[in-house]
């Protein structure tokens, strides 16, 4: 008897449980409107206190005073995975013992100029799993 195959579905999660997978993460991209187009850059982070430290490639600039931060673990072979994404204000961290301390602890993608380090507090956080056959 053939089967049909099992079709990759989306099940939302709760806030904390996204929350709780975007901690157990370092490796996002982060998401804001830069003359009127949508940046995309690669970016690390860290959860702290509450609030996502994030360190990008993005000119200090050029980021609004709203972003998004975007953050997955897909399996593509198997259609399985997750994904989180976290929407809020987002500032320049310019403290410069704040900032030392995460260009210390925190890797980044490039030095320089586009070395950007920002604080994101989430307003929106939303998350989903994507899994194969019944939940």
């Amino acid at each position: 008897m053939n089967t049909p195959p099992v079709q990759p579905r989306m099940v939302e999660v709760s806030g904390p449980e996204a929350l709780w997978l975007l901690e157990g993460s370092s490796l996002g991209r982060l998401v804001y409107a830069h003359r009127e187009l949508t940046a995309v850059r690669p970016a690390r982070h860290v959860w702290e206190y509450g609030r996502l430290v994030i360190r990008t490639p993005a000119p200090p600039a050029a980021v609004a005073a709203a972003a998004t931060y975007h953050v997955d673990e897909i399996r593509a072979v198997h259609g399985t995975g997750w994904t989180v994404t976290v929407t809020g204000p987002a500032e320049v961290i310019t403290d410069p013992d704040e900032a030392a301390h995460h260009h210390r602890t925190l890797p980044g993608w490039t030095h320089g100029p586009h070395d950007t380090l920002l604080r994101l507090r989430p307003r929106t956080v939303t998350g989903y799993r994507l899994v194969r056959g019944e939940v």
